[in-house]
């Protein structure tokens, strides 16, 4: 009986140290870092990955061609460094640094206004572009009379719709604060900032924050829209690496302060800009 006991507790033992090595297994498995993927990695490979968010500047639909200042910078790029760019496109920039993080992409290239909070995470190539957000609302004679929103203080107790993980709602968390008063956010999960904005022309809502220059593009075609009102002060703009990735960093930035000194760049620049 003894013997028996004795038996069956040395088979439990077995059992739990084998679950302990399987569970041990795929915790090391799991969490086993990423190889290196920098600029050597990269062109041994061929191909470089970059994410871009769809707008009606950096990458649109004209037609039956792809167009945009993000799309022909790197169509560019892929001429110069020979080799291919596969470019993905998500909106959302929470994604877009998630999937630079995981080596789903090697360079997020859109209009990042770049802070403090993101330089921590983040390595950023040199200044492509300067920025700022503004506050979209309707002008006077579509708005039942109501003036435009002109100082920061009015924005107290009012709703600002913006897409989900837009650059904005940091900034509007920290004007909230400087005002001293609630500002309430909204995040969309169904429309981007140039859908919001149309939305804002049709009385659908009142607040939205966009890119400046998205904003002046749209204000040509819908005249119910004021842009005037300054959320931001004027941002750099510019395309992100991992920080594992110094060699391709220095790479862009060489190529970008080569590339910006010639006529191809000041027409992209003049054309969408």
């Amino acid at each position: 009986m003894k013997f028996k006991r004795l038996i069956i507790i040395y088979v439990l033992l077995l059992l739990l140290a084998a679950t302990a090595m399987v569970l041990l297994w795929k915790t090391s498995h799991r969490h086993k870092p990423l190889s290196v993927r920098d600029y050597p990695q990269i062109m041994k490979s061929g191909a470089l990955n970059v994410v871009t968010d769809y707008n009606s500047i950096g990458y649109f639909v004209s037609g039956d061609s792809v167009v945009g200042f993000q799309y022909e910078m790197l169509r560019q790029l892929e001429k110069s460094w020979n080799i291919k760019v596969n470019i993905f496109l998500e909106n959302s920039l929470d994604e877009n640094f998630a999937g630079l993080q995981s080596q789903q992409y090697d360079v997020v290239a859109r209009s990042i206004p770049v802070n403090s909070a993101l330089r921590e995470k983040f390595a950023f190539t040199g200044s492509l572009t300067l920025n700022k957000q503004v506050l979209v609302q309707r002008k006077t004679e579509f708005n039942d009379s109501v003036p435009p929103i002109r100082s920061h203080l009015d924005l107290a107790k009012k709703t600002i719709c913006v897409p989900k993980d837009s650059p904005a709602m940091l900034r509007l968390n920290n004007l909230s604060h400087e005002i001293g008063d609630t500002i309430y956010i909204v995040e969309d999960n169904t429309y981007e900032a140039e859908q919001l904005v149309m939305m804002v022309a049709a009385g659908e809502i009142d607040y939205t924050v966009c890119n400046d220059q998205v904003a002046k593009q749209l204000a040509e075609r819908l005249p119910e829209i004021d842009t005037r009102t300054d959320i931001s002060f004027t941002q750099l703009e510019s395309w992100a690496v991992r920080k594992d990735s110094p060699v391709l960093l220095d790479s862009l930035n060489a190529w970008l302060e080569r590339f910006q000194k010639t006529r191809e760049f000041k027409r992209l620049y003049e054309r969408y800009y």
